[in-house]
């Protein structure tokens, strides 16, 4: 099986915070302590990879400076739709790709970080889940 990010993920991704339905990142530190956070930026960046604008560079960014590993979940309950996704994360705070993936955040989340202070985070998507079961998987 490879990642093939699809379509219908991109456009779920794009309206997730419109849909009430903000994507939800799992991340540890190096001590091992886990933490979730929502991530409204959250997009599709292309057939490999999940991106998101990260404006509050507290626990997250920590976290994945110190441990690659993520987790994420899309859940919408009105279109009864859940992928859960595994990677690993790429913080960048410089750069044309930390330049693209700001370019791409929504407004609302922009206007959070007036200053532009945040972060590009970039992660590689290495399996998908749905149902229980893996759709994907580099």
């Amino acid at each position: 099986m490879a990642i093939e990010l699809t379509d219908d993920m991109k456009k779920a991704f794009e309206t997730s915070l419109a849909d009430s339905a903000p994507v939800i990142f799992a991340t540890a530190g190096k001590d091992g302590t886990p933490d979730i956070a929502f991530k409204g930026s959250a997009m599709v960046f292309d057939s490999e990879h999940v991106a998101f604008w990260e404006r509050a560079l507290g626990t997250t960014f920590r976290n994945l400076q110190e441990n690659p590993g993520v987790c994420l979940l899309y859940r919408n309950m009105a279109t009864r739709t859940v992928w859960k996704m595994f990677g690993q994360a790429e913080v960048l705070t410089e750069g044309d790709v930390r330049q693209q993936v700001m370019d791409r955040t929504i407004q609302l989340e922009l206007d959070r970080d007036p200053e532009r202070k945040g972060a590009a985070v970039m992660i590689r998507i290495d399996k998908v889940l749905q149902l229980g079961q893996v759709i994907m998987e580099r």
